[in-house]
């Protein structure tokens, strides 16, 4: 089993957002025909393989494929849609957000702290 949510739905948003009370989740945003993104997608799991065991919560929305979730997460989370996108919610509030380039298990580390 995965230990990153796939959002598909509504309602997995719903769960992955309520879910950033609890713990940080990241959010990316990946564009399954995007080069770029599939290279940003291996740094992210690159990142969730060295902190799967964290008090982390990760989840993988395709924006091709569920593009009305990803325009929803947008809206409201009130961040404009890139792909590919990293995004960290923390008590329902973006904490960080990156695109294309800048996502790499380097800076997501960094950001942590």
């Amino acid at each position: 089993m995965s230990i990153i949510k796939e959002v598909t739905t509504e309602q997995d948003w719903k769960e992955v957002f309520e879910l950033s009370s609890i713990n940080p989740v990241f959010i990316f945003k990946h564009s399954t025909t995007c080069p770029i993104s599939a290279e940003a997608h291996a740094e992210y799991l690159g990142f969730v393989e060295e902190h799967e065991k964290g008090e982390l919560t990760f989840s993988l929305v395709r924006v091709i494929e569920e593009r009305p979730i990803s325009n929803l997460i947008s809206k409201e989370l009130d961040v404009k849609h890139e792909s590919p996108q990293l995004i960290l919610i923390k008590d329902k509030n973006v904490q960080w957000s990156a695109s294309h380039w800048n996502i790499t298990k380097k800076n997501i580390t960094k950001f942590l702290g």
